[in-house]
């Protein structure tokens, strides 16, 4: 286990996450369990993270094995799945809890000497001890784009989407690209359209 919490650490709201599933309260008081350690919902993280509070209230990820089974009244819901079950901050702050734990995850070996890292506690980043590299959470810059002609939207279907559903076009910006010309891409290449006219919204 990797600890990550201060012992004694008060109650806060934990993002608890199996893969990429999030563990929800269900029912009238749908949302986040409150807990000040894991172990009171029966978990042992394979490694936890302190996030910023929301509304006063301590704010904790955990990553927890594909094998654990939800307390009773709670259940594992896709990320996406929990848009409306969590109000907006909450929802926005497990997907930031979602993706810390995947760079946590990811970056436990240096990537230059293949040491294995520890925590700053100065910062959030990973540091090697041996060759003093630091890995910091990654951002991966992205656009979404709606496509108008008239009164007309050009939408897409991912085949990964549910039946019957379409979305907007989106991507990420490559290296050295400006956000209109990763817009221009997506869309060409996603739909052969070429675009004009860029604006923001």
């Amino acid at each position: 286990m990797d600890a990550g919490v201060t012992p004694g650490a008060s109650a806060g709201w934990w993002f608890f996450f199996r893969g990429r599933e999030l563990l929800v309260v269900e029912g009238e008081a749908a949302g986040l369990p409150l807990a000040s350690h894991p172990g009171e919902l029966g978990a042992e993280p394979l490694r936890t993270l302190e996030l910023e509070a929301l509304e006063g209230v301590a704010c904790r990820a955990a990553e927890v094995p594909e094998g654990f089974e939800p307390p009773a009244g709670m259940a594992f819901h896709a990320l996406r799945a929990t848009w409306g079950l969590l109000d907006e901050p909450r929802f926005r702050m497990a997907g930031r809890a979602v993706q810390l734990l995947e760079w946590d995850r990811t970056h436990r070996f240096c990537g230059a000497c293949g040491t294995p890292t520890a925590r700053r506690e100065s910062e959030r980043a990973r540091e090697c001890p041996a060759c003093g590299l630091l890995a910091y959470p990654r951002l991966a810059p992205a656009v979404i784009v709606l496509v108008r002609d008239g009164d007309r939207l050009l939408l897409g279907r991912s085949p990964g989407l549910p039946p019957g559903m379409y979305s907007t076009l989106a991507g990420f910006v490559e290296p050295g690209e400006t956000l209109e010309e990763a817009v221009a891409r997506e869309v060409r290449e996603e739909t052969g359209v070429e675009v004009r006219d860029v604006r923001y919204f």
